[in-house]
């Protein structure tokens, strides 16, 4: 989804909520409006309502989610965790979160902590929001049928120990990733035992670790996205019907470092996909039955190394 087509989404949205006012409610949320505190304005709200969220920095610890929601942001309020807290947790299905910009997470090895975190969840859509320097930026756990579209991740991290991941998913299912910039994160974009996701038209550079790391996700598609300068690469493990089509993996240059690792990889097509300056374009180790075509290859170190 590009950048326009997903502004033609949000408007498409508030005119749809415009339209049912009869039935749900919006709240205005901001310094000088009846709610100053958009906790406040949650706990007032009922299923289906919608909060606009006024320009302003709001510091208000974790942020619960537990209705179905529409959350906009007007002219990009600033979210902090004030490097302590969770921003937002989402527990409820039918959210939508849009025109935030999410700073400073808490760091825990034992939360996961996130900007935004959906939890057991269906049908929830994160879009248009901006990420600066936090642990997790988007972590999905357990959950299905959601949308993560447009949204600007950044982070400066300096080890892999002090940095989560850009965006993350945990046993999760028919989840949309699309059109998403994703940098200096421990891995861009991260999936384990996901399942039938979609994967299209990112741009994940300058990670620690790998731009793409996925295990034990079948049934994946990853489709037309940039991976370049990420620490190593592209890692695929332990999976099975995989298919990366017209993505481009471009610098990742090292003594570990590769255009893809597949590491026991079965039924899988790797087709019509460019590699430029890495150490190894593709690298497949115990692997099988894995269709390599139509792919382009220039300045590698090697162009693909097939190991036992």
């Amino acid at each position: 989804m590009s950048i326009r087509n997903g502004t033609k989404f949000l408007l498409l949205f508030i005119l749809f909520i415009t339209f049912n006012n009869n039935f749900c409610k919006t709240f205005n949320v901001g310094k000088d409006k009846k709610y100053s505190s958009i906790k406040t304005a949650i706990s007032s709200a009922s299923s289906g309502d919608t909060l606009l969220i006024q320009t302003g920095i709001y510091t208000e610890g974790n942020i619960i989610i537990d209705k179905p929601l529409t959350i906009i942001g007007l002219n990009q309020p600033i979210i902090d965790g004030q490097n302590k807290f969770e921003n937002i947790t989402v527990t409820s299905s039918d959210v939508l979160i849009s025109g935030l910009k999410l700073i400073n997470s808490g760091v825990s090895f034992i939360d996961d902590n996130a900007a935004i975190k959906l939890e057991e969840v269906k049908n929830c859509t994160v879009i248009n929001n901006e990420f600066d320097q936090n642990f997790f930026a988007i972590y999905l756990a357990k959950s299905s049928d959601c949308k993560i579209f447009n949204n600007k991740i950044y982070a400066t991290k300096k080890s892999e120990a002090s940095s989560g991941n850009g965006i993350h998913l945990w046993y999760c299912k028919n989840i949309t990733i699309e059109n998403n910039f994703v940098n200096g994160h421990r891995d861009g974009i991260y999936l384990e035992f996901a399942r039938t996701c979609h994967i299209n038209k990112n741009l994940s550079e300058n990670n620690l670790r790998y731009g793409l790391h996925f295990m034990f996700s079948d049934s994946c598609s990853y489709t037309s996205n940039t991976f370049k300068h990420n620490g190593a690469g592209v890692a695929v493990m332990y999976t099975k019907y995989v298919e990366m089509t017209n993505n481009r993996f471009e610098n990742n240059w090292g003594s570990a470092s590769y255009g893809i690792l597949l590491k026991d990889i079965t039924d899988s097509k790797i087709t019509n996909n460019y590699f430029y300056r890495n150490s190894s374009g593709i690298y497949i180790e115990g692997s099988n039955r894995i269709i390599v075509y139509k792919n382009e290859f220039m300045e590698n170190g090697w162009a693909i190394r097939l190991m036992a």
